[in-house]
């Protein structure tokens, strides 16, 4: 089978097994904080439960690149997967029984799940052009779409299900994600043939490097191109977190419905990956910088939209959480076609794990600043700390726009 074809095969399946993945993990956002919130009685201990996911992602990233390496992707995803599963299992014990430890070792395996899930948009440039690498990227984002847009919807009926069996209506999501993320094993296992990973290794006229992330690490910092790109994940992704995480908190304040709430949040994820064809696109015709560029803008006007809705303001929120995703779609899409071209060929594997590594390092973080700005302060003053380091790389951008050919 020729690559253009094998390579459309690819993208069929990464996006199929996304869908899964999104209605699996974007439902237990908002049921994550909320049920934490619930366990410990406290608003400034319910960003942990988002903290905890995106620790777990973090925590994957390298061993889910050195399973690539070993073994090709259809390995390193089924993990990913497997794992989330039996977190989505220890969450529902977790709130069951208002169980703080088995709640947040849930979330933290879910986190898996979602590092599997951005490890498929590399995936899916394994066996990709430079000239079209970004928009193939893109594509794979965008099969999150459907999932992630219907998984917060499901907060109500899931709730409902999860009541049917006498369990409490936060864990609803859960039950939901582990059924798809099973379904999403399944999916990688029987299509994902030939891997793409091992195929175009075996292509590649150099070896692909298996080496430690350290050295991943030490090449990205010496690379000018690699670290400002990797500096556009992480803190188009810090924002992102640090402010949809805490926005169930801020609307729960005035008694706002679960489907209320649900719908916020679907039309974040919305923001998120609806336009990523058209990001991945721009970013292959304007450059990588300037999309960057682009979405800095978009998450400043996000952050002032959000930031000054009341809690009972869907619409303003919504908007504001529409752009958030958006901007975010653009520091994540036009960074990671950015630091792929940008490093070497036998550092890549290593580089994007890294790159994973810090995105969601750096999430973790916002997302437990998070809950200490609006326990203490107020959801209008995170929203101003979030834009202050969106306002940083905008600055950065303008001094590095050289280092992009076009």
């Amino acid at each position: 089978m020729p690559n253009s074809q094998l390579q459309q095969k690819v993208v069929r399946t990464l996006a199929t097994a996304q869908v899964l993945n999104g209605v699996g993990v974007a439902g237990t956002v908002a049921a994550g904080s909320l049920l934490v919130s619930s366990i410990t009685d406290s608003e400034t201990l319910a960003g942990l439960a988002q903290t905890f996911s995106v620790l777990g992602a973090a925590a994957m990233a390298l061993p889910l690149a050195r399973l690539t390496a070993r073994g090709g992707r259809r390995l390193s995803l089924s993990v990913g997967y497997i794992a989330g599963t039996i977190g989505s299992i220890s969450a529902i014990l977790g709130g069951s029984h208002k169980n703080i430890f088995l709640m947040l070792l849930g979330t933290f395996l879910v986190g898996s799940a979602s590092a599997s899930g951005y490890q498929a948009r590399f995936a899916a440039i394994d066996l990709a052009t430079q000239e079209t690498r970004a928009k193939q990227l893109s594509f794979v984002v965008w099969g999150s779409t459907i999932g992630a847009v219907a998984g917060p919807n499901l907060m109500d009926p899931a709730g409902k299900l999860a009541h049917h069996f006498g369990l409490p209506n936060l864990v609803g999501p859960y039950m939901i994600s582990a059924t798809t993320l099973i379904f999403a094993t399944v999916v990688i296992q029987l299509f994902l043939r030939p891997d793409p990973y091992l195929l175009a290794e075996k292509q590649a006229s150099v070896k692909q490097h298996k080496g430690s992330t350290k050295a991943a690490l030490t090449h990205i910092r010496s690379n000018p191109k690699a670290l400002f790109a990797i500096s556009a994940i992480a803190i188009g992704h810090v924002a992102m977190v640090s402010v949809m995480v805490m926005t169930p908190i801020h609307m729960k304040h005035v008694d706002v419905s679960l489907r209320i709430i649900g719908f916020v949040i679907s039309v974040h994820v919305l923001g998120m990956y609806v336009f990523s064809p058209l990001v991945g696109s721009l970013s292959d015709r304007l450059g990588r910088v300037r999309v960057i560029q682009i979405g800095v803008t978009i998450l400043l006007v996000s952050t002032l939209v959000a930031g000054t809705a009341m809690a009972d303001d869907a619409l303003r929120l919504g908007i504001g959480l529409f752009l958030l995703g958006l901007g975010w779609s653009c520091t994540l899409i036009a960074g990671s076609a950015f630091l792929s071209e940008s490093v070497s060929v036998e550092m890549r594997p290593a580089s994007q794990g890294a790159s994973d590594l810090v995105m969601n390092l750096a999430g973790a973080g916002g997302g437990a600043l998070a809950g200490i700005i609006i326990g203490t302060l107020s959801y209008g003053w995170l929203c101003l700390f979030a834009a202050i380091p969106v306002a940083v790389l905008g600055f950065a951008s303008n001094q590095k726009k050289i280092l992009e050919r076009d």
